[in-house]
């Protein structure tokens, strides 16, 4: 039974690793050189620089937009919470969305504050 199970987890390894290289072997046989691969770096190279364009105006009106329905959430979750425990309603399942509602939006909050405000 665990060989069985561990061929099959080779095969499908074997399968997804094929998967990926076969695009690889295929551009490289139909002839690209290393200028078609710089210029590809530098493509990206203006992509990036044109996303990274954003006013300090704009990214602090998506944060508060995203810091909204963050507060709220938070709120709601108490709300749910206290009910719960102190008035003993059956509010488990609302209070465990709003709960990882908030954890999820808080964890993007965080992440998109730190990246475009963290050097200030």
């Amino acid at each position: 039974m665990a060989a069985d199970i561990l061929r099959r987890l080779c095969l499908v390894t074997l399968l997804f690793s094929t998967m990926i290289a076969l695009p690889a072997v295929a551009e490289q046989r139909s002839g690209g050189t290393g200028v078609e691969v710089m210029q590809a770096f530098s493509d990206a190279e203006a992509q990036k620089n044109a996303a990274d364009d954003i006013d300090d105006q704009t990214k602090r009106i998506v944060m508060f937009v995203m810091g909204v329905p963050l507060l709220l959430l938070l709120i709601a979750t108490a709300a749910f919470g206290v009910a719960m425990g102190v008035y003993d309603k059956p509010v488990f399942v609302p209070h465990l969305v709003c709960a990882g509602l908030s954890l999820t939006l808080a964890a993007a909050h965080a992440v998109v504050g730190l990246v475009w405000f963290y050097p200030f």
